[in-house]
């Protein structure tokens, strides 16, 4: 059994994981290209693989999930509260498992959830060694440029500033190795599982996991020097009052939005600022297709054509 399989078969009930592999072994998928699994009450499982999707002859009960989410937090669903608020868990290997069900809110803020009625399980993916293509674009003098990586849901943005990430802090070619401070608020970056990276993101780089994106940035600054900050799915105020702050301070920045093109995001009210501004020094952008990772263009910070 493959690591990924065992993590993420840990969490699910007996008759679950049976089911999940008779269907892998009639359809002779393999479990490592497995992206996500969905579970929901009175629904069939779907899995997700390769842009396929494969249902499973198999409807969740309520219990059912109630299991899974035991086992997640190991029978201790309150000593994993604050992360259980946010709606998810991140598991042994960097899995990320997403809930949904009825929310306990305290003074208008989400406290816990209970009735747990949907779990959406997504597997880490790395992919190492796919940042190669984008290098001699984003990289000068052997420094990393300001970089936003720009790609609607599902592309793999994160999977590519992933590998940014790793590929910086070891060095390469194109960038001297330095220190990466990475702000993984959703724990999809590095996969934090315990406090520890599950996912090589190399040897220099520091995580702050769980933490809002724009206190994590202005933390790192303070507290670890870093070369490079990175962070996933910018979007707010404080993000681009963060950005600039780190900028001013002789960070690199790389980061990730959500959005089709340089053009959409210029108009954007928060994100535009920044892109008006050319604040950034390169865009990547992914588009969607049958895989993820599948590159439309990258751009210079007036938004022309690098290639």
């Amino acid at each position: 059994m493959s690591n990924k399989k065992e993590q993420i078969f840990r969490i699910l009930p007996e008759r679950l994981k049976r089911m999940v592999d008779q269907v892998m072994m009639q359809e002779d998928l393999d479990f490592e290209q497995v992206t996500e699994i969905c579970i929901r009450v009175g629904k069939p499982v779907c899995v997700y693989l390769g842009g396929k999707e494969v249902r499973v002859n198999y409807t969740a009960g309520r219990e059912e999930l109630k299991e899974i989410v035991n086992y997640m937090s190991r029978y201790s669903p309150y000593a994993f509260e604050e992360e259980m608020r946010k709606g998810f868990l991140t598991i042994e290997g960097g899995h990320r498992v997403g809930m949904a069900g009825k929310a306990i809110t305290e003074q208008d803020r989400v406290r816990n959830l209970r009735y747990v009625s949907s779990v959406h399980i997504r597997a880490a993916h790395e992919v190492k060694g796919c940042a190669n293509k984008v290098f001699p674009y984003i990289a000068n003098q052997k420094e990393l440029c300001h970089t936003m990586i720009i790609s609607p849901p599902g592309c793999g943005k994160t999977t590519l500033l992933r590998d940014i990430i790793r590929q910086v802090s070891d060095g390469n070619d194109y960038v001297k190795g330095c220190t990466v401070g990475v702000v993984d608020e959703r724990s999809e970056i590095a996969g934090c599982y315990l406090g520890a990276a599950q996912n090589d993101i190399g040897l220099r780089s520091d995580v702050l996991d769980a933490c809002p994106k724009a206190e994590g940035m202005l933390m790192m600054i303070r507290s670890m020097t870093p070369k490079v900050v990175a962070a996933d799915e910018i979007g707010t105020k404080e993000d681009v009052e963060a950005i600039e702050y780190a900028m001013h301070c002789g960070c690199r920045m790389i980061v990730t939005a959500h959005g089709n093109s340089v053009e959409e995001l210029r108009q954007k009210p928060v994100l535009g600022q920044l892109i008006q501004e050319e604040r950034f020094e390169r865009y990547i952008v992914l588009r969607q297709g049958d895989r993820p990772g599948l590159l439309d263009g990258i751009y210079d910070r007036r938004g022309q054509p690098c290639f």
